[in-house]
């Protein structure tokens, strides 16, 4: 059964012990040697393959390249095999928190892998770079690493579904910092004390601002993450090492919660599993089908529904030929406030906005996906299609509207009214309007196609296909799939390797190191 810990701020003078503190707490969790379940086992290969998917169609991308190549500057540290970067042969090692930093790079530019919103919002699939990184390192083998992402799964969900960070304008990649350091220690068979130190240390190094979410997006938004996971690596170490971290990180008079969240009257309840409950988290996550931020998921799919129905729509037209002359997305304040017009940044009606801000802006979005019936992770933002000018009139004519009852499923602790989409309003030039609504996603779980291991496949086959050989996709897949099976020699293997001329096709820049 799941044990509620309650959080608030202490005064130093009360000495809060360390068994009351939510770091402790988290170490507790990570340290439980409870079995995988068969089904959680199931849900990590698939995301172990959705985040292959989408690293391997980043892998000629700016940031990508630019993260890979700091991390090739820095040579394997001397107590370990190394680890491996995503896209290089498998004898090119560096140092394993450089593996995480450009493989966490690569699976979140282009913000194409699993998803979970709750309080926070989240992308859970980041756990992985950091701990497989580790993993190869360190020579532990497939059950290891399996039991690890279980751990940085179930802590950072765990964390997202009480605290909120977005409301006091902190960025989500504060909860990953934790996850991913308790995943760690999982995976190495570290003891809670250490554990401890290390959650502490990756939450105070990894607690930053969401202007890398606002306005003009810049390529942070991709290595957010990817720090976040290299923090924790470096935690690990330190802790390791018998060093100390602020204590108590989330409970002290000077601490997070106090001074960065909702202030010394907060209190937060963090609902973790209990000593012998297995780590189930991952089942409440959820992928994408489409490459754009995850609330914009379920619009696509609504965008592209009507395409189909109403093909007057395309050119901006009704059924009897009136103009449209607005369209009103009723949503959650959420999506409202983060990617619709509520957000009030002009960058997202710029057609010369960078992809990283197309990919918030949910007017732009569904513009495009009601014009073209669907989404392409690389033709949906070049820069030609967006300044369309039937497109950007389109766009123009879109806004989002906060909907009281669209919030609260939004914020639904019941997965079966939980909800990430609306209800849109399409007015035309004569007065009549075209309505209709979508909950969730058709990939979702309660979708109309809800993914399977056969859709991770297709879109890992589909994703890789131009960077790598057949023979190299279905090396990957062979590994992937028998991932809890694995000896240490094969987790040193579980890497894609580009097709010969690809990563050269692109310049390496230079820098400091």
């Amino acid at each position: 059964m799941t044990v509620t810990h309650h959080v608030r701020v202490h005064p130093s003078s009360a000495n809060l012990a360390r068994e009351d503190q939510l770091a402790h707490a988290i170490a507790e969790v990570a340290v439980d040697p409870v079995a995988v379940d068969a089904d959680v086992v199931e849900m990590i290969i698939n995301r172990v393959i959705d985040n292959a998917s989408v690293a391997a169609a980043s892998l000629t991308r700016g940031p990508v390249t630019a993260a890979r190549a700091q991390a090739l500057d820095h040579p394997v540290s001397r107590n370990g095999h190394g680890a491996t970067v995503f896209g290089e042969p498998a004898e090119t090692l560096t140092s394993p928190e450089w593996a995480a930093w450009a493989n966490g790079v690569a699976v979140r530019e282009l913000d194409y892998h699993d998803t979970f919103l709750a309080a926070e919002y989240s992308h859970p699939g980041d756990n992985i770079p950091p701990i497989l990184a580790v993993a190869q390192h360190v020579g532990a083998d497939g059950a290891a690493l399996v039991r690890g992402i279980a751990t940085g799964y179930e802590i950072q969900m765990d964390l997202v579904r009480a605290i909120s960070l977005h409301k006091h304008k902190i960025d989500h990649v504060a909860h990953l910092g934790p996850s991913a350091a308790a995943g760690i220690g999982t995976l190495l068979g570290l003891d809670a004390e250490t554990i401890e130190q290390a959650v502490a240390q990756a939450l105070h190094t990894t607690t930053a601002t969401r202007q890398s979410r606002k306005g003009e997006i810049s390529t942070w938004k991709a290595h957010a993450p990817a720090f976040a996971g290299k923090m924790a690596v470096e935690a690990v170490d330190r802790a390791m090492r018998g060093q100390t971290s602020p204590a108590p990180i989330y409970e002290g008079e000077d601490g997070v919660i106090a001074w960065m969240l909702d202030g010394k009257d907060a209190a937060y309840d963090v609902p973790l599993p209990a000593s012998g409950e297995p780590k189930r988290a991952i089942l409440d996550s959820y992928t994408k089908e489409h490459s754009a931020e995850y609330q914009a998921q379920a619009w696509i799919d609504l965008a592209r529904k009507l395409h189909g129905a109403w093909p007057a729509l395309r050119q901006a037209q009704g059924p009897d030929g009136q103009e449209i002359e607005s369209i009103v997305l009723h949503t959650s304040h959420h999506t409202h406030y983060v990617i619709g017009s509520g957000a009030n940044d002009p960058q997202k009606y710029d057609p010369r906005a960078s992809r990283e801000t197309l990919d918030h802006s949910i007017p732009y979005i569904f513009a495009v996906a009601l014009q073209d019936g669907g989404w392409h992770h690389v033709d949906s933002y070049l820069p030609a299609r967006a300044a369309r000018p039937d497109t950007v009139a389109l766009w123009h004519k879109i806004t989002t509207a906060e909907d009281a009852e669209w919030t609260r499923r939004y914020h639904s602790e019941d997965p079966d009214e939980k909800a990430f989409g609306g209800r849109v309003e399409i007015t035309f030039a004569d007065g009549t309007t075209l309505v209709d609504e979508i909950a969730v996603a058709d990939a979702h779980p309660l979708g109309a196609r809800p993914f399977t291991r056969e859709n991770y496949v297709a879109k890992f086959r589909l994703l890789a296909e131009p960077v790598l050989e057949p023979a190299e996709i279905e090396r990957f897949l062979s590994l992937a799939e028998r991932l809890p099976d694995l000896t240490a020699a094969e987790v040193q293997e579980l890497n894609i390797v580009a097709t010969s001329g690809v990563l050269a096709s692109v310049p390496s820049p230079a820098g400091l190191f």
